[in-house]
Parts: structure tokens; sequence; C-alpha cells
């Protein structure tokens, strides 16, 4: 018996252990297959600085040419023009610093100390942003701590700035659609805001308040997305400001940009929606005839919001619109139902739920494209 136990303990660790492998290798050509355009980006900045500064400016192994393209198409945060700017900056500063207090100073482990610590609080002075001190500090020492240059005192600045400016130009000019990142987001905000209501409609079907209080963890699993998108839609304006291929999307980014603070009220009503479906399912304070009615208003709101999923997915203006429109429709719809006596719901815990509906359908509404008076239009007056 012991034996078979053993047994069974090392395939169970086996099975485990291969589970975390396999998802760790999706996981990872997931996100190679992500990262191929910006590893595109830096083997091109990289190899490009090196070239120029060795073949145009003459430069013998341009090494700061590559390494300040590489470091500021790099990996972290969104590349953005900003980003990209702040490091380039960083590097062709330390670069220049350190060459000028080489001159002055000469070579040798104190005076790389006292380069690094100059540097640094000449970064800090400048600016705050801690991707431009480190770079502008190490860059610095690095000069001092390597061999002289033998193509003159300020030659590893030239390269510095030769790839920093590198850097820039491929930012601007790389063909890329600048709203990906903001309309996925988006779109996987929306989604998972359609899969709550659904989750909701079959709680309230069903009469299972455990289900609702899974609804209202994925409602609240949605604050990831509230709280990336807004420097997600920055981002985005400002590489389609900057990038001539992006310009023509500068009109729509607006467009949601303006538009989700709807989105976010929506989304947090939606989870006081969720929060307060669980507390009244818990109580069973709710009427057969109150369910029957409300499950499917919740599902037709689920409906609504997915189809504002498949409108911020459109890659076309006419799509968007044709989709929008069709959301709009249905959510008129269900806000002309929302008055707690024609559908039959009775008791002061039942009554609060339609009417935590109401402003989240009509911020729903104002999402699609309505504004406040026309979002408000089709509810019911409540005596």
């Amino acid at each position: 018996m012991s034996w078979n136990t053993s047994d069974m303990s090392q395939a169970g660790i086996a099975q485990r252990a291969w589970k975390f492998l396999s998802q760790r290798n999706r996981s990872g050509l997931v996100r190679t297959r992500n990262s191929l355009p910006r590893i595109s980006r830096m083997t091109l900045g990289a190899i490009g600085a090196f070239w120029i500064a060795s073949a145009i400016w003459g430069h013998t192994d341009p090494i700061f040419a590559a390494t300040s393209a590489l470091v500021s198409l790099g990996f972290g945060s969104a590349t953005t023009t900003r980003r990209t700017a702040e490091v380039a900056l960083g590097c062709t500063l330390g670069v220049a610093l350190g060459d000028m207090l080489m001159h002055w100073w000469g070579q040798g482990i104190w005076q790389a100390a006292a380069v690094m610590s100059l540097s640094l609080v000449v970064a800090r002075y400048l600016d705050s942003g801690a991707i431009f001190s480190t770079q502008l500090g190490m860059q610095s020492a690095l000069v001092v701590l390597l061999p002289i240059s033998a193509d003159g005192p300020f030659a590893r600045s030239i390269d510095a700035m030769t790839g920093s400016l590198l850097a820039l130009l491929i930012v601007i000019l790389w063909p890329s659609d600048p709203r990906r990142t903001p309309v996925g987001g988006l779109s996987d905000l929306l989604k998972e805001l359609s899969e709550v209501m659904i989750e909701c409609s079959w709680a309230v079907r069903d009469d299972d308040h455990r289900a609702a209080f899974h609804a209202l963890i994925k409602a609240r699993a949605t604050q990831r997305h509230l709280d990336s998108l807004p420097g997600a839609f920055r981002t985005a304006r400002e590489v389609a400001t900057l990038s001539p291929t992006g310009r023509r999307h500068r009109h729509e980014l607006s467009r949601l940009s303006s538009r989700f603070e709807h989105f976010d009220r929506a989304t947090r009503n939606c989870r006081v929606f969720a929060r307060r479906l669980a507390s009244v399912l818990s109580n069973s304070a709710l009427t057969e005839q109150g369910a029957q009615s409300l499950a499917p208003l919740l599902r037709d709101v689920s409906e609504a919001v997915n189809t504002m999923a498949h409108s911020v997915r459109e890659p076309t203006v006419a799509g968007q619109r044709k989709f929008e429109k069709a959301a709009r429709r249905q959510l008129e719809a269900v806000a002309a139902q929302l008055d707690p006596r024609e559908l039959g719901v009775e008791g002061l815990q039942g009554e609060g739920l339609v009417l935590l509906l109401r402003p989240m359908v009509v911020d729903l509404l104002q999402a699609a494209g309505r504004d406040h008076e026309e979002a408000v239009g089709p509810l019911p007056r409540l005596s």
C-alpha cells in the first residue's frame, strides 16, 4: 500500500510539473508573439545606429550608438514617444557628461564614483523620472570605466545621440495601430461586463445567491481595466498625434476616450447592482413574479453590452455606427421597462434592484453615443 501511495504521489507531482511547464510554455509563446514587432524595432534601431555611427561618422566600435537605441526602444512599459525621449535624453546626457568629466578628471575608480554621484544629482535636478535618472547615471559611469575611445573625447556622445535620435524616429514612423491596446482593453471590459449581467440573470432565474456572489467577484475583477485604460488612451492619442500612419485614428480615439467616463460609471454601477442582488437573493426578498420579469431584462442588458463590445472591436466607422445603433435600440427597450410596478417587483429590496439598473442603463446609453437628455428619455416616470 505504501508503494502505491508513493507512486500516486510522484505521479501527482509529475502531473503538476507538466501542467506548470505547459502553462509557462503557452504564456512564453504568446509573450514572444506579441513582442515580435518590438523586437524588430529594437533590432533595427541598434544595428541601424551602429551602422550609421560606423559607416557615416567613421567611428570605431560605436557601441554607445547601439546601446542607446536598444535601451530607448527596450521592453518594460509601453514604448511611448515620451518614454523613448526620456530614456534617449538620459542616455545622451549621461554619455556627454561622462565624456566631459573624464576629459577634466581622467579615469579611475574614484573618478567613476564622482561622475556617477554628480550625474545622479544632475538627473534628479532635471527630472523626477526614475528611468531618466538611472540611464544618465549608468551611461556616464560606463564612459569613465571603459577604455578611452580612439575617435576623440566626445565621439561616444555623438554615438549616443545618433542611437537616441534613431530610436525616436522609429517610434514616430514605425507603422502601428495606436488603437490596439485601448480598444482591446475596452473590448475586454465590455465582454466581462456582459458576462456579469448574464450571470446575474441566471442567478435571478434560479434564485441562486451563490451565482450572484460569483457575478460580484467577476464584476470586481474589472477594476484592472478601469485602472489601465486611461493611460492606454493617453498613450494611443500621443502616438496618433505624432505618427503619420496613426493620425487617421485620432477622431476614433478621442471619441472612445471621451466616453470612457460613462463606461467607468456603468461598470461601477454594475458592481453595486451585483452586490445588492446577492444580498436580495440571500434574504429571499425577490418574488417569483419579480424574478420572472427581471431575469430576461438582465439578459437583454448583457446582450446590449455585448453589442457594444462588437462596436468597439469593429475596424470600420460604418461598422461601429451600425453596432452602436443596435446597442442603443436594445438599451432603450430595456430602459422603457424599468418601472418596478410594471415589472411586478414588490418590496423595498426588490424595487431597489430595479432602481439600481436605471443609472447603469443611462450610462451605457451615453457610452453608446446618446447625450444625457436622450439617455434618460426612455425611462418611465416614477410616482
